[in-house]
């Protein structure tokens, strides 16, 4: 009995360690430096392949930062997903893309927020002054695609 209070309380002490220091969590940093600097430097791709997106696409929706505008770092991020047709959406198809060569940064986004069928939400993300393109994409049941491409500056 005594083995099973003591591992009672570590438990509920990691418990409290944890949501400590997810109250007290530091700004993500989405990209680094050198990612911002080597996107910047990426040549302009000769042509910007278009496609027309599926009728009835999700829509990703941009409710923070808001744009046009400054945007600090580290900024919160947060994403409305809707489906037009009522099809749901699916959660584990989100990818977002960095810059011009493209780079996944899904998992650094999704390992500090929670993302649903509504949406995502980013408490603090941190980015290097600069510009920044970020490409973001959600499916549906259906399995059409909705993108948008978000471009802002940090100050």
């Amino acid at each position: 009995m005594n083995r099973m209070l003591r591992n009672g309380v570590a438990v509920a002490a990691a418990a409290c360690v944890l949501s400590w220091a997810h109250a007290t969590a530091q700004p993500v940093w989405l990209v680094s430096p050198e990612e911002t600097e080597a996107s910047a430097r990426a040549p302009a791709p000769a042509f910007t392949p278009r496609s027309v997106p599926a009728r009835e696409a999700p829509q990703i929706e941009l409710l923070s930062p808001q744009l046009p505008g400054p945007v600090n770092t580290p900024t919160p991020i947060e994403l409305r997903f809707n489906s037009p047709v009522g099809a749901s959406i699916r959660p584990d198809t989100f990818k977002v893309l960095y810059g011009g060569f493209q780079i996944d940064i899904t998992n650094r986004i999704t390992k500090v927020a929670s993302i649903t069928d509504k949406g995502i939400q980013v408490p603090q993300a941190a980015l290097p002054k600069g510009k920044h393109k970020l490409t973001l994409s959600i499916e549906d049941r259906e399995a059409r695609t909705g993108v948008r491409v978000v471009e802002f500056e940090i100050n």
